[in-house]
């Protein structure tokens, strides 16, 4: 009885004379294991990565914003240094970051309903968290809700 590679099986070895021999390093990559779930890690890092959930302000905070919008306004030609904290959504997912920008403001463009900083910023009026500044320190404004 014969076995299927017994006609084979003591044959030498073939060595190409036309191609090298391939190093063991090289061999073994071929078989070492794929990524068969490309972008899996990915995925992964960036349903793990927190965004903070937009803050709803009360009528007395958004009127009190838009008091110190309209001093701004007011004072625009002194080119008032400030810190703008606002709302920036996230691209990706649900929820966004906060970010404080601190420069001069170029334009309040009450059409568009955004603050354009010097730097090129463009904030927009419903985002906005916080105004802070020097030239809010020389003045009182009225408190609501007292």
């Amino acid at each position: 009885m014969t076995r299927v590679y017994d006609d084979i099986i003591d044959l030498p070895h073939h060595v190409s004379a036309a191609r090298p021999q391939m190093a063991i390093a090289d061999r073994s990559a071929q078989f070492s294991p794929f990524a068969a779930l490309t972008g899996y890690d990915s995925a992964i890092k960036e349903t793990a990565r927190l965004t903070d959930e937009r803050m709803e302000l009360d009528e007395y905070i958004k009127e009190a914003l838009n008091d110190r919008l309209q001093i701004i306004a007011n004072r625009i030609k002194e080119h008032p240094e400030i810190a703008i904290t606002y709302f920036q959504p996230d691209a990706k997912k649900k929820g966004g970051a906060y970010i404080t920008a601190v420069d001069t403001v170029n334009k309040i463009d009450k059409y568009d309903r955004v603050v354009v900083m010097a730097g090129g910023a463009a904030i927009p009026f419903d985002e906005i968290i916080s105004i802070e500044g020097q030239i809010f320190d020389t003045m009182t404004l009225h408190s609501y809700g007292e």
